[in-house]
């Protein structure tokens, strides 16, 4: 893994695509025991989740449903601070588990944003599963249950994390160099 450029910033390298998809087959694992018989609904934030959502579903062995929605809360290297739901959830919910997929929870707006839209429609539980967990930046009411990799309040971009909409496509993770 090499220093890339997207912009006007430098990222290093941060977590490989081997450490990542062990991370995700562990998730995968954790799930697949805490879920065994109920009825399961994963809920993906588009568009940073795309990645970790494919491969999560793909170690994910119980009778389940995907759904997706999108949300935003990102313009640049910084939270705005609001959400906007763009795309709403088409599946019932009621009496449901769901698992909501996100990419990065960091400040935790928009999670609680998304719990606050989804609790209204009675699931039986709502948990949140996330690649990366910025707990230090964290403010919200509702940390992931789930999570990859617990890191520091730096701006990351690949597996789906993007830098004003570039860098989602890189197979690894990388951080801005400082």
């Amino acid at each position: 893994m090499e220093h890339i450029q997207i912009h006007d910033k430098t990222f290093i390298p941060y977590l490989s695509q081997t450490d990542i998809q062990e991370a995700v087959d562990i998730l995968a694992q954790r799930i697949n025991t805490d879920y065994h018989g109920k009825d399961l609904i994963f809920l993906s934030v588009l568009n940073g989740s795309f990645m970790f959502t494919s491969d999560l579903m793909k170690g994910i062995t119980l009778p389940c449903e995907i759904s997706f929605m999108k949300v935003s809360s990102y313009a640049g290297t910084e939270s705005t601070g609001r959400v906007d739901e763009l795309i709403g959830l088409t599946s019932a919910i009621k009496d449901r588990h769901v698992i909501i997929i996100e990419d990065i929870v960091d400040t935790g707006i928009t999670i609680d944003k998304v719990i606050k839209l989804l609790t209204i429609q009675e699931p039986s539980s709502i948990e949140v599963c996330a690649t990366l967990f910025k707990k230090e930046a964290h403010l919200g009411q509702h940390p992931p249950k789930y999570y990859g990799f617990e890191i520091p309040n730096k701006f990351v971009v690949g597996y789906g994390l993007d830098y004003d909409q570039h860098g989602r496509n890189l197979p690894a993770i990388y951080q801005v160099k400082s």
